[in-house]
This record gives structure tokens, C-alpha cells and sequence, in this order.
């Protein structure tokens, strides 16, 4: 598969023993390194590398072989579509340093993904392949101008010394672009056939070198066997067209992992700490401890989880909870690390940092999710050898035949074979769509953690929803107050209120949201469990507030609602008050189902909760297949069922129950504030637990098939027009190298649009 990266590598010196030790140091491995503990009980390290120089899957099996070769590396994964490596390695048999020299022996280049250097590479990166593009292309223009009068000219018009000379100055006029410009590619594929692989690098690289000889064969001795076409202009024509659509290419892709690199390194590098002695100080954040205070500037992010002591500010949270629009904090309000200060300085105490934080957590699901390599990329690495040795077949085959037809030209139809079949737009076809999906569901507040999920969630037909926590709130609200006709109604409730906040039940904190605050002098206040509060008034009347039965009050008939009653003992039906309680629908539930309804979704509920109360809330949602008192075995037989009918299963739950099923759905959501098991089965994270992220998210997958499939179509529609084209000798080998960089930037700039 192509590699265009791979072509635009930088030769990088071996890195210095200063270089070495401060990639060694654990603080510069800090945002890119998860230190566990292995079954044994020694360290463990899992880094992740941005690397450049590399695309294809050929290019990924090359860096995956020379990672597993050091020692004390246990696994190593690479995806060639975000340049990110996953390694997970021994602290006590390799360092870090030793993994980066390893990858640059291969002939790539490895940083930390969140180290500086990583993005002042990638500057460097660009300004090179810039450099070769305009070497390339000054030279060719200069190439063109000496060998088009040969073309043009009818036989003796131009004197055979002068046409020599031309044909001399062509020839030294395309060194620079073989040893500078297309120098990458041979290196490419040097490192490649080293390892004992074939790399997309080797059939560039051989069609370059096959055509140079040729062309300095026919420029040098224009009777001999190459005849007298020197090809050097063809040559120069698609380096410089490979080079500069690879670099249109290159820089695309920059745009793109900076745009998913600026959700991966909010943090600031260093903070201002306040000491117990007044003093300030500048220390990085690696440096930071639990317990200490810090000033944060305006425009600056919170260095981990914190608590304002000083000051009020508005708070960015659009990356951690999806909210777009800033949310006010003041002295006592807890902010999360990542998250933005946008209005002014506040002094904060850090209560969380590192892992702990929820920042933390997002960035390794995106690491994950960048790190992770979808089925039909794994289905590339295994047929990337194979393919690119049937390329170099085809070509070798495809000059023998012509040596046979008109040999003049079966050096140009082996180039042009060999150019035309590298398949860039069939190997970017997909990764890169998956890529662009994964960033812009991100900045949405929507986390991917299995790249195949997006694929998957493109075809789904039956939506299926937890009940508690996921379609409701976890709070109760007020749906009802019976009174009797009679009754003072706000001495009534006032009474209900002082005594509901003398208890921490979630029925008596709804009623004391619900109701107006009032105050009341209560003695000898006792709570039953299970029952209510009781207290004395100044009357020595006693007062309860709980179940209707110990209040006693009588209930007209027995309806699923929760019940809490407001009487004095042995009151009369006027001083009596009954409230009934209903769960909170989330703000935005009617409208997400409405939304996946109109998607051509089925829409269901499935809950361990009695029948009753699943019924309300399917009334109210209108959700007409609803299943209540499932255990959950039910509620994975339930999917287990709806699969055997054929159906595609998206799961939404949040509970610790919803494991099993969230795990056995075609596709699952977790919400943020669900439990760590939900989080860990599903295949996406609902930051801020925004339902209508949901049919958001389906929109986006399914706009991500399209553009994968558009790419596809492409990618396979142009091997299958030039393929024949240049085996017949139709196709020169610079219009070869004109379209495979074409249809790369074709692919690469269509799925970008998902990105938006």
C-alpha cells in the first residue's frame, strides 16, 4: 500500500547521549506513558509514539518488526493512518530511547506523541518535502525546456552536437532530483529489503532507478538497445508529480492530527504555585502535587482536577463534557484539568492529577482509539507483502513481453506499470475516513473506543436504551401535591419543607428543590429508617413526613409513583398532604428518540425496574416495546434475540448492570457518568451524557460508510482504468505518477470533510 510519507522521510542523525538521557527521564514520558503494574508484580510502561516517514500497512509491519526485536518489548501496534504507535514495554530491560532508535533504524522517526519535539518535527517534516517539491520541479521545468525542441524538431533541423549538449544538460540537470528529491524513496527501500520485506518505497524506487539507467544509456548512446527516447523528462515529471501530491497530501493530514493532537495536550507545561510563604514560583506540571495551590491566567487550562479558593472565572468544558457554552465557576466550585479558563485568574487547590483526572481518562480513550488498527487494516498488513510482490511481477512481466512487441519501449511500460499500480487511494480509502470521523466526533464530546464501531453503527436498525440513569435522571422530581379543599395549603407546605431538609432521602432533597424554602423550629427531631422524620413543633404537636402508611394518611389507590405524606399524628384529613414523586426525564430524551425514529430506527426499553414505573416512562417518551424487571441475563437474552431476527443492536446504558449487554451489542454508548464496567464494554463515550449525541453520532457514521465507500469506488475504479492503460503502453510514466498522487489526495481530502 502506498506510502506517501514514506517518500518525504527525513535522514535524521542518530539521537545524541543528552538527547538520550532526557527522553529517558520518566517526567518527558509523562502524557504519552501509562505506568501499571505487570501480573508479576515488576513495571510496565504502554507509550505511545507519533511517527513520520510512514502511510501504508507495509510501512506499519516494517516499524511493528523492528519494535518487537528489542528487548523487553512485549507488544508493539502501529496505525499508519494517525502516525501512532502503541508499544507496551519492561522499564527494567529497555528505555524509551532504545524503542526511538530502533524505529529509526527502520528508517522512520518516533517521538512521544505529546512531546514538543513531536510537533516541531512535523514543521520540519513539511519544509523538507517542500524543499524536495521545489528541487523537483525547478529541474523538471529545466528538463522539459532542453528536451522538448527534440520532440518538436523535424529530423536534421538541429545540429547533432547541439542536440547532445541538450541532451548532456538534461541528463545532469536530473542528478538533484534522483539524489535529492527522490533520494527518500531509495532509502525506503533500502531499509525495507534489509529487513527481508518488500515496502511500497521498492517499486517507486525501482521504477525511478530503471528509468534513469535507461535514460542515461539512450542519452549517452542514443543507437544502443534503450534507443534514443532519453525518459528523463518522464522521470523528473512524476517525481515531481508524486512529490507534490504527496506533500498536498502531507500537509492535509497535519492539519488533521493537530486538530486531534489540540484535544490531547490542553494542559499548560508549566503553572504558577502559590508556597505557604506567599511566594510564587513557575514549576512544570509534572512537578505539581495534591494539595497545592496554583494561580491560573485567563486563556490558561486547569493543570488536573481542582477546587477555586479565589476568585470567579467562566470554564471552557467543551472537550471533557461536549458543553459548548462556557459555565460560570466561584470560590468552592470544583474545575476539571483540561478544561479552559476563559474570563479571569483564579487561585485553585489541585485535588486531582494524573490518571485520577477525568482529562486523563478522554486523553487515553482518544490514544486508544488513535492507536488502534480496524480490521480492514490488519486484512492490509497481512496482503501488503503479497500484493507488492505481484506488482513487481507485473511489471517484470510487462517488459518482457514488450522487449518481444517493440523493446524501445518496455523500460517505459515497466515504469509506468510500476508507478500506476502503487494502490494509495485503495490503502488511505478507509483509515483515513475512520480517522476523520473519530476527530470530529471528539470535538463533539463523543469518544470512539473501537474504530470498527463507527463502521458498525453506520448499519444499525434497533436502538435500545436502559432505563435509570440513561433516559431518566438519577434525582426524582415532584409530579403531584393532594391536599384536602379545606386545607391551609402553604402553611401545609411549608411545615413539609422545613422537615423535608432535615433529611438527606432522595425523596425529602426533591421536596426541598420542589417547594418554596421556609423555616420552621423543630425539637426532638428523629428519622425511622426506612419510614421518615419525625420532630416536635413549638406546640409539642409531633410531626412526621414519609411513608403514608406511618404518617398516616390514607392513599386512594395504590399507583407506581413514589408517595411521601405530611401530617401531624393524628390529624385531621385538612392538616394532611400527600406529594407524589415521578422520575425526571433527561432534557433532551424526547427529542434523541424522536431523532433516531426518524432515522429508520426501532426504538426500545429495557429495565430491571417494575413494570409500572417502565411503563410511565414509555408513555411519556412514547416508546411503545418496552421490557421491565429484566435481570441481567434477560437483558442479554433480549439482544441475543433481537441479533437472531437479523437485526443490527446499538445499546445505550450506564449502569454496572448494562455490562454484559453493552459488550454483546453490535454497537454500544456509554454515558460519562456512568460506571467504569459501562465505560469499558462500549464502544463510545457520551462526554456530558448528552442523549442527542446519539443521533448525532449515527449521522456522522453514517456519512463515514458513505465517504468510505465514495473512496473505495474511486480507488478501484482508477486501478481499474490505468492498470490496463499502462500495460497496453497508453499511460507514460509521468502521467502514471500524475494520477496515483491525484487519487491519494482525492481520498485523503474527501474524508477530511468528516472531520468538520
Amino acid at each position: 500500500m502506498s506510502s506517501p510519507q514514506a517518500g518525504l522521510a527525513l535522514p535524521l542523525p542518530p539521537l545524541s547521549a543528552r538527547e538520550k538521557a532526557a527522553l529517558d527521564d520518566d517526567a518527558s514520558l509523562e502524557r504519552c506513558t501509562r505506568w501499571r503494574a505487570a501480573p508479576d508484580g515488576s513495571r510496565e510502561a504502554e507509550s505511545v509514539f507519533a511517527l513520520q516517514g510512514m502511510y501504508c500497512a507495509a510501512c506499519a509491519g516494517l516499524i511493528e518488526a523492528a519494535l518487537k526485536q528489542v528487548p523487553g518489548v512485549a507488544r508493539a501496534e502501529v496505525n499508519a493512518a494517525s502516525q501512532r504507535a502503541l508499544v507496551q514495554w519492561d522499564p527494567s530491560r529497555t528505555r524509551a530511547s532504545a524503542l526511538v532508535d530502533a524505529v529509526q533504524a527502520a528508517g522512520y522517526r518516533a517521538l512521544p506523541a505529546e512531546h514538543e519535539a513531536a510537533r516541531t518535527a512535523r514543521l520540519r517534516e513539511s519544509r523538507q518535502a517542500l524543499w524536495r517539491l521545489f528541487v523537483a520541479g525547478f529541474c523538471m521545468m529545466q528538463v522539459m525546456m532542453l528536451t522538448t525542441p527534440g520532440y518538436l524538431a523535424e529530423p536534421g533541423e538541429i545540429a547533432p552536437d547541439l542536440a547532445a549538449l541538450m541532451s548532456w544538460a538534461a541528463w545532469v540537470l536530473t542528478l538533484p532530483v534522483l539524489l535529492f528529491s527522490a533520494g527518500p524513496f531509495f532509502k525506503g527501500a533500502w531499509h525495507a529489503l534489509r529487513r527481508r520485506r518488500i515496502g511500497m518505497d521498492v517499486p517507486v524506487a525501482l521504477g525511478i532507478a530503471v528509468t534513469f539507467i535507461a535514460g542515461t544509456a539512450a542519452t549517452f548512446e542514443p543507437g544502443g538497445a534503450f534507443g534514443a527516447d532519453p525518459y528523463l523528462d518522464s522521470m523528473t515529471m512524476f517525481v515531481s508529480f508524486l512529490l507534490a501530491g504527496r506533500w498536498l497530501e502531507l500537509r492535509a493530514r497535519h492539519r488533521s492530527t493537530e486538530a486531534l493532537d489540540a484535544l490531547l495536550q490542553r494542559l499548560p507545561d508549566a503553572v504558577e504555585r502559590l508556597d505557604d510563604d506567599g511566594s510564587t514560583r513557575t514549576v512544570p506540571v509534572a512537578r505539581l502535587r495534591v494539595g497545592d495551590r496554583v494561580r491560573v491566567a485567563a486563556g490558561q487550562a486547569f493543570p488536573g482536577d481542582a477546587l477555586v479558593l479565589e476568585g470567579s472565572t467562566q470554564v471552557d468544558e467543551a472537550m471533557l463534557t461536549g458543553e459548548s457554552r462556557p459555565v460560570e465557576r466561584a470560590v468552592g466550585d470544583a474545575v476539571v484539568g483540561g478544561s479552559l479558563n476563559l474570563a479571569a485568574p483564579v487561585v485553585v487547590r489541585v485535588q486531582q492529577l494524573g490518571e485520577g483526572t477525568r482529562y486523563q481518562q478522554i486523553v487515553e480513550l482518544l490514544q486508544h482509539a488513535l492507536t488502534e488498527r480496524p480490521g480492514v487494516l490488519r486484512l492490509a498488513d497481512r496482503w501488503a507483502g503479497p500484493f507488492l510482490f505481484g506488482v513487481l511481477l507485473l511489471a517484470a512481466g510487462a517488459a518482457a513481453v514488450w522487449s518481444v512487441i517493440d523493446p524501445s519501449r518496455a523500460v517505459w511500460v515497466a515504469v509506468a506499470v510500476l508507478i500506476v499500480t502503487c494502490p494509495c487511494a485503495l490503502s488511505l480509502a478507509t483509515p483515513a475516513a475512520l480517522l476523520a470521523a473519530t476527530g470530529g466526533l471528539a470535538r463533539r464530546g463523543v469518544l470512539v473506543q473501537r474504530l470498527d464501531a463507527i463502521e458498525a453503527l453506520g448499519s444499525v436498525d434497533t436502538a435500545v436504551f436502559d432505563k435509570t440513569g440513561t433516559l431518566t435522571q438519577d434525582s426524582l422530581v415532584l409530579a403531584a401535591t393532594h391536599l384536602a379543599p379545606n386545607a391551609e395549603r402553604a402553611a401545609l407546605l411549608a411545615r413539609a419543607a422545613s422537615l423535608a431538609a432535615l433529611s438527606r432521602h432522595p425523596l425529602s432533597v426533591a421536596l426541598v428543590q420542589a417547594l418554596p424554602p421556609a423555616t420552621h423550629t423543630w425539637r426532638e427531631v428523629h428519622e425511622v429508617a426506612g419510614q421518615g422524620v419525625e420532630a416536635l413543633d413549638g406546640e409539642g404537636r409531633r410531626w412526621r413526613l414519609g411513608a403514608a402508611a406511618w404518617v398516616g394518611v390514607a392513599t386512594a389507590h395504590a399507583g407506581s409513583r413514589p408517595r411521601v405524606a405530611c401530617a401531624p399524628v393524628g390529624a385531621s384529613l385538612d392538616e394532611q398532604v400527600l406529594f407524589e414523586f415521578d422520575e425526571a426525564l433527561r432534557s433532551d430524551a424526547q427529542e434523541a428518540l424522536q431523532s433516531l425514529v426518524a432515522h429508520g430506527l426501532q426504538v426500545r426499553l429495557l429495565s430491571g425496574d417494575a413494570d409500572g414505573s417502565v411503563r410511565a416512562v414509555a408513555d411519556r417518551l412514547g416508546i411503545a416495546q418496552a421490557q421491565a424487571e429484566a435481570s441481567p441475563e434477560d437483558k442479554l437474552r433480549t439482544i441475543e434475540s433481537l441479533q437472531g431476527l437479523g437485526h443490527r443492536v446499538l445499546m445505550v446504558g450506564d449502569g454496572l448492570n448494562d455490562g454484559p449487554v453493552l459488550a454483546r451489542a453490535d454497537v454500544s454508548f456509554a454515558l460519562a457518568h456512568g460506571s467504569a464496567l459501562a465505560q469499558q464494554r462500549s464502544d463510545f463515550i457520551v462526554l456530558g451524557s448528552r442523549l442527542g449525541e446519539i443521533p448525532a453520532a449515527l449521522e456522522r457514521a453514517r456519512k463515514t460508510v458513505r465517504v468510505m465507500r465514495q473512496n473505495l469506488a474511486w480507488a478501484l475504479a482508477y486501478n481499474a482504468a490505468c492498470v490496463p492503460l499502462a500495460l497496453l503502453g497508453y499511460l507514460p510514466p509521468w502521467a502514471a505518477g500524475l494520477g496515483m498522487a491525484a487519487s491519494s489526495l482525492l481520498v485523503v481530502l474527501n474524508a477530511l470533510r468528516l472531520s468538520r
